[in-house]
């Protein structure tokens, strides 16, 4: 009798952890966040999704290329809420995402968001790769300050936008304050309890508890790892804010830095959670995806489609058995249950 429980009991565990597995972060998220990653689940291990980059003021241009260079479209279309200058191209932004949400894509978007110790327009190196003193940040992540009201304000204008999506039904692979532990945004290199995790989770509680934006999957995207002097990325563990807060871990992969020791600190600190390369300049060959199986999709950074990679090593991705293109993937979210 003891052994019948016993087999019931382990029965019943592996069945409950597997279907944990597949739960969002966010215990509210709507039934396509659900589907998607369940998706990603599923493949995980087996297929790698083929995705990029576009600069918000040409939405479509890499992936248009793409399609020239390989005959495919890729499965993931992504782009930015950066504001350029004194122009915010969020709505743009929106309208394209929908589209292409319907057309099948799965959509990535991220936010080089402008220092919140500064009013706009943000200029890029100045800004959003300036710095901030160590004060600033204590005030920036204490609840009620000046400086937290700004940043605030600045996140809810974004809010506003993802909120567009919820109510359009598109989900987002959401990557926010990407390459944390890097140290040239004024987000990064943010380490203890107080760091970028902090900022991180009073992000997620504001998008998921206040705005309910049920829509998100939470894309942690850390840099790969380098000691380059004075261009340094750090230990990703460091800079992780736990696995209540990510669905999918990604690291930041250029120069065909494709280190194996890089891939395995990821996955072990991922604990079962997809990975992914949230950004890549030179794409992997099929020798590093062989070795490396785990990573669930790659982005390629905008025109370093052009600049880094020649057409035949395009080509060569996209042909490998297990890269799915747009119309792979189209096929398999409506077949799956």
């Amino acid at each position: 009798m003891k052994r019948y429980f016993l087999i019931i009991l382990i029965l019943f565990t592996t069945s409950y952890l597997k279907a944990q597995k597949f739960n969002p972060v966010n215990e509210n998220a709507t039934a396509e966040v659900k589907k998607t990653l369940k998706f990603l689940y599923e493949i995980k291990g087996k297929s790698i999704l083929s995705g990029q980059q576009n600069y918000n003021s040409d939405m479509n241009v890499f992936s248009d290329s793409t399609k020239n260079i390989t005959g495919k479209y890729p499965a993931i279309w992504g782009s930015d809420f950066i504001n350029w200058g004194d122009k915010d191209l969020g709505p743009q932004i929106v309208e394209e995402a929908i589209k292409k949400s319907k057309e099948g894509y799965l959509i990535t978007l991220m936010w080089h968001e402008g220092k919140p110790t500064d009013a706009p327009p943000y200029d890029f190196e100045k800004n959003v790769k300036g710095k901030m003193t160590d004060a600033e940040w204590n005030e920036l992540v204490t609840p009620g300050s000046d400086l937290n009201k700004k940043w605030l304000a600045q996140i809810d204008v974004i809010a506003g936008y993802l909120k567009q999506l919820r109510n359009a039904g598109v989900t987002v692979l959401w990557r926010p304050y990407h390459e944390m532990n890097g140290v040239w945004f004024w987000w990064g290199n943010r380490k203890g309890e107080n760091g970028i995790s902090k900022l991180w989770k009073m992000m997620f509680d504001r998008y998921t508890n206040y705005f309910h934006l049920n829509n998100l999957l939470w894309v942690w995207g850390a840099n790969g790892l380098r000691d380059i002097p004075f261009d340094e990325a750090y230990d990703y563990k460091d800079y992780y804010p736990g696995a209540n807060y990510v669905d999918i871990l990604g690291a930041d992969v250029y120069h065909f830095d494709y280190e194996q020791k890089d891939y395995n600190e990821l996955l072990k600190l991922a604990n079962g959670k997809p990975i992914a390369l949230t950004e890549t300049g030179e794409l992997p060959k099929a020798e590093i995806l062989k070795v490396q199986p785990q990573w669930t999709w790659f982005m390629v950074w905008t025109s370093w489609l052009w600049t880094d990679n020649t057409h035949d090593r395009v080509r060569e991705i996209y042909n490998l058995p297990q890269t799915l293109s747009h119309d792979d993937v189209k096929v398999k979210m409506d077949r799956l249950k």
